[in-house]
């Protein structure tokens, strides 16, 4: 099976176990899981999030941390120490940097912060932008989220498509497909629509 869908599920293990046990038995088709114990790593080991991290690895699933760049204003050094927990705390392999800056002035920045997450371990860095940025972040990165948003949006839009891009979409049906070979289309809505999961994930109730 394509591994093709990166999820990002931020619902806690303990309140939401059917549903990680979901994500988990479809480890085939998942390119990637952002965990995201608490906006990031927290400040201190869950050890729901450790014990579904451990499950996601031994199904050869990609556990990518997620930690929040503020679109530049974060400092480097606490973009660093999120991943650096997320690696010790819950052995993440990977990283997820989300609200990514799109224009070009900041690109020494996350070049920064690519090379930090490197060497911190990541074998897997994610940009999420949520727009397509300016091109000098394709090399910084495995995979550019270039758009996040609702299906209602994405669907009157021709974005450009390239096997480094992925697209994030909520408010989908259940039939949507986006465009880029790696994504994911959930239900939800309003302020947290990543606490659901893709239709083709949901278990059976």
């Amino acid at each position: 099976m394509n591994p093709c869908l990166l999820v990002p599920f931020y619902e806690h293990p303990a309140d939401r176990p059917e549903d990680w046990a979901a994500v988990i038995g479809a480890a085939p088709s998942l390119y990637g899981v952002v965990l995201n114990p608490a906006n990031g790593a927290g400040e201190r080991p869950d050890p729901a999030f450790a014990a579904v991290a451990e499950r996601l690895r031994a199904a050869g699933v990609r556990v990518l941390g997620y930690t929040d760049t503020a679109y530049g204003r974060r400092p480097q050094a606490e973009v660093v120490a999120d991943l650096l927990r997320h690696r010790d705390w819950y052995g993440a392999d990977g990283a997820f940097l989300d609200q990514v800056a799109t224009a070009p002035d900041a690109l020494a920045h996350y070049r920064r912060i690519g090379v930090a997450a490197r060497a911190a371990g990541a074998r897997t860095v994610v940009l999420n932008h949520g727009a397509h940025p300016d091109p000098g972040y394709a090399p910084l990165a495995d995979l550019l989220v270039t758009f996040e948003g609702p299906w209602d949006s994405y669907r009157t839009l021709d974005l450009p498509v390239a096997d480094h891009y992925c697209h994030l979409v909520y408010a989908a049906p259940p039939d949507a497909r986006p465009a880029t070979r790696v994504h994911c289309a959930v239900p939800g809505t309003g302020a947290h629509p990543w606490g659901t999961l893709p239709h083709t994930l949901e278990p059976a109730r």
